[in-house]
């Protein structure tokens, strides 16, 4: 009786304490409250094969291009050619056996910028290439090796480049974790998405994007960034820009507030600084590949559309 009794003292005494110490943390402002609206928990989706082949990258040079799709078994009735399909290459130093992986140089057709800047930026990188699928090499004894496609992210086309084929690094599983949607800034190693799979500007979990930050900055395959965004962003967006233009308040509220742009229309009430609100977090992306000065990474948690030209930092987590 007499230890039961001290084992109920002991936790009545300790669960005191914890409360004291929740209202003393809570009272400070120093630690932030954990809700599920701002630390969330992350479900996490794990890379597969197909993402890690088939996601892309960014490279600081021009790769050779002496090797290419020239045909295949129905040149020319057909054109594109997938998995199990016969293809001729031309080029040089084949091998029956050799595996290459097949990949194009991109162009985006489309000239107008996502973000300020962003057409200066990717000249800087170097040249975009999107990646196809793998072949291996079945037959040397014509001008044209013969190879066959072994799997293809996307239809292959005369003209494709082969490179030699390169094991890729496996994503581990990421269990599930809070995700701080509010955690501020600090000296890490940051950058910013300059580009996306596709061409897309808007991405959701799955999305492939390709960041101004490589293994020159230390970024390593496996490694976790968040995608961040300022509301000043938003304020620069064409399009998003416009709800800040839209009133904000009710009629029969007698100092109506204006955001920052709407200053000069604005005639009694509070005027309200974007500057001054908080960055959020909006997304969990995965390094699926580096290059010197940039990395390709897959987003495996979203809050909300990822935007090509949203910053990224590394995450400690």
């Amino acid at each position: 009786m007499k230890k039961t009794g001290l084992l109920l003292v002991l936790c009545a005494a300790l669960s005191y304490a914890q409360q004291n110490s929740a209202a003393s943390d809570q009272g400070s402002g120093s630690s932030p409250i954990v809700t599920a609206a701002s630390f969330p928990f992350e479900r996490i989706q794990t890379p597969t094969n197909a993402d890690l082949y088939c996601a892309g990258f960014i490279s600081d040079h021009l790769l050779p291009n002496a090797d290419y799709v020239a045909g295949g078994l129905n040149t020319p009735t057909a054109s594109k050619f997938e998995n199990g399909d016969l293809i001729y290459l031309s080029g040089s130093g084949y091998q029956t056996g050799q595996q290459y992986s097949v990949i194009r140089e991109l162009v985006d057709p489309n000239e107008e910028e996502l973000f300020y800047g962003q057409a200066r930026l990717l000249k800087s990188l170097g040249q975009p290439y999107s990646e196809l699928g793998r072949i291996r090499i079945i037959d040397t004894r014509s001008k044209m090796a013969i190879a066959q496609v072994e799997f293809s992210c996307d239809a292959l086309v005369a003209g494709d480049i082969a490179v030699p084929y390169a094991e890729k690094t496996p994503i581990s599983f990421h269990p599930p974790v809070r995700f701080d949607r509010y955690l501020p800034a600090a000296s890490k190693t940051s950058g910013r998405i300059v580009l996306a799979k596709d061409f897309d500007s808007q991405l959701g979990t799955g999305g492939k994007v390709y960041m101004n930050i490589g293994a020159n900055q230390g970024v390593k395959v496996g490694d976790y960034y968040r995608a961040v965004r300022s509301y000043e962003a938003d304020l620069k967006d064409p399009v998003d820009s416009l709800s800040f233009k839209a009133a904000e308040s009710e009629d029969t509220q007698k100092n109506q507030p204006a955001f920052e742009p709407n200053f000069l229309t604005r005639t009694k009430g509070p005027a309200i600084r974007v500057a001054d609100m908080p960055r959020r977090a909006v997304g969990e992306i995965v390094i699926l590949s580096t290059t010197p000065t940039t990395a390709t990474g897959m987003i495996v948690f979203a809050l909300e559309e990822v935007h090509v030209g949203d910053d990224v930092e590394l995450d400690e987590q």
